[in-house]
């Protein structure tokens, strides 16, 4: 029996290491936008801390140096802040990039699986084809033999 040979098969197989690639790469923007996350979250915590101290030498024996010094924390944070959210804005947007990326690799593996079905699909029936003509040939030349046998 004759054995299924896809022509394209060395493209698909580029596809396909092309579309595990973008996988890593939407994979590794993926985590490098949590890990921006997590330090964004970190700075809220930082900032809440240092408002709470600043509320709570607000309230407590005034100590103008200290107060000061917890007014330039929060100003420093709240900066810090609006630099990670630009951060965080920039990775989303490599992350976002990556996945575009990721889908076509995808849509072209899919193409080229697609191509390669209908492939193995026309084979099949060429076979069942030829297999069919052989039977035809086998059954008349059965009759054919038999009927000169009888006359």
């Amino acid at each position: 029996m004759a054995k299924f040979i896809f022509k394209l098969e060395s493209i698909l197989s580029i596809k396909t290491k092309l579309e595990d690639q973008a996988k890593a790469e939407y994979g590794m923007e993926v985590l490098k936008l949590r890990e921006e996350e997590q330090k964004l979250a970190i700075l809220q915590e930082r900032k809440d801390n240092f408002e709470y101290q600043l509320s709570q030498a607000v309230t407590g024996r005034l100590d103008i140096i200290n107060i000061k010094r917890l007014e330039d924390a929060v100003e420093n944070i709240k900066y810090n802040i609006k630099l990670q959210i630009l951060v965080i804005r920039k990775q989303e947007e490599r992350v976002a990039r990556a996945r575009a990326k990721l889908d076509n690799a995808m849509k072209e593996r899919k193409i080229y699986e697609k191509l390669k079905e209908k492939a193995f699909e026309e084979f099949k029936a060429e076979i069942n084809a030829q297999e069919q003509k052989e039977i035809d040939q086998l059954v008349s030349f059965r009759f054919g033999s038999a009927g000169e046998s009888e006359d």
